[in-house]
């Protein structure tokens, strides 16, 4: 069995058996083809050596790849080429000793509380697309803090108690209850009526997604991406927003105002605690830098 062969039943194997996201599966399709770059895709599994394994991570190094990015095409590698060795494809494993790299520490992106304001209300302020979409689109990502593949995969079957709550299917596909405050149900509200004429317009059947474009048809990550960049870019605010930043300025604003960390990490749907206390890291910036501004001796202060 070859590289390309390996891939592709492997690629099969988590679509089909393991039922992983498309977007999963597109992530693992992406750092296989890159070790098919550097290695030939007709090359046999059996001649594969760790020394072949670490050369391709040293040209992802040599690409100033970021270490998060090395270290999930390693991932990749590893977990196929186990698969390789329970399904007996394989008998020694050259990915086995392959070790991660040291990754930065990055804090989240997010927004100040002005900053949530002005990209909220740009749509109203400075109609580009479609007014009342996407101020919905925008005030629901922060009221939620759902995930970019959430809010664009959010139907109307999945609201609860007057669209006040949903039902959204994060990673892993595990459920999980969000919530939508006043502001984000009032831009809903118009949102809605605008959108029961659009697709009457179009003669559109009825589609349960939430989120359409002015052609009826549900909107993609890409649109998404799209709409917020129009938005955020030259013609906008000229302040670029990322969508995920809404979802780091969502746990900020929780953690800062004094949520319970294990309620703000169900909120977010995160499996591991210690990825919802990268945000109290950023809550204790907030505190020195507010610090050393307000103290008259503490300009200085660092932790």
């Amino acid at each position: 069995m070859n590289i390309q062969e390996l891939t592709d039943e492997f690629l099969l194997y988590l679509s089909a058996v393991r039922g992983l996201s498309d977007n999963t599966c597109l992530g693992y399709k992406n750092d296989l083809v890159q070790l098919q770059s550097f290695l030939s895709p007709q090359m046999e599994i059996q001649s594969v050596t760790k020394e072949n394994l670490l050369l391709c991570i040293g040209q992802l190094s040599k690409k100033n790849r970021s270490s998060a990015s090395i270290n999930r095409f390693i991932s990749a590698v590893r977990t196929m080429f186990l698969y390789a060795v329970k399904f007996n494809h394989l008998q020694n494993n050259p990915a086995l000793e392959l070790k991660t790299v040291k990754l930065e520490k990055k804090l989240p992106n997010f927004m100040t509380k002005a900053e949530v304001n002005e990209i909220c209300n740009e749509p109203e302020k400075n109609e580009l697309l479609w007014k009342t979409r996407d101020e919905c689109l925008f005030k629901m990502l922060y009221s939620s803090g759902c995930r970019l593949s959430e809010i664009t995969n959010l139907k109307l079957s999945d609201f609860l108690n007057n669209y006040s709550s949903a039902v959204v299917t994060g990673k892993g596909n595990k459920q999980r209850r969000v919530f939508f405050e006043k502001d984000a149900l009032d831009a809903l509200e118009h949102y809605l009526s605008d959108r029961k004429k659009i697709l009457e317009e179009n003669g559109s059947s009825f589609t349960d997604y939430l989120f359409i474009n002015q052609r009826g048809q549900p909107l993609t990550t890409g649109g998404i991406r799209f709409i917020l960049s129009k938005y955020s870019g030259a013609e906008g605010t000229k302040h670029h927003v990322n969508p995920h930043a809404f979802r780091h300025t969502f746990a900020t604003t929780m953690l800062s105002n004094g949520a319970d960390i294990r309620l703000v990490q169900e909120m977010l749907g995160h499996s591991s605690i210690s990825t919802t206390q990268r945000y109290t890291h950023i809550t204790t910036e907030q505190l020195i830098e507010t610090y050393n501004k307000a103290h008259p001796h503490g300009k200085n202060f660092k932790e």
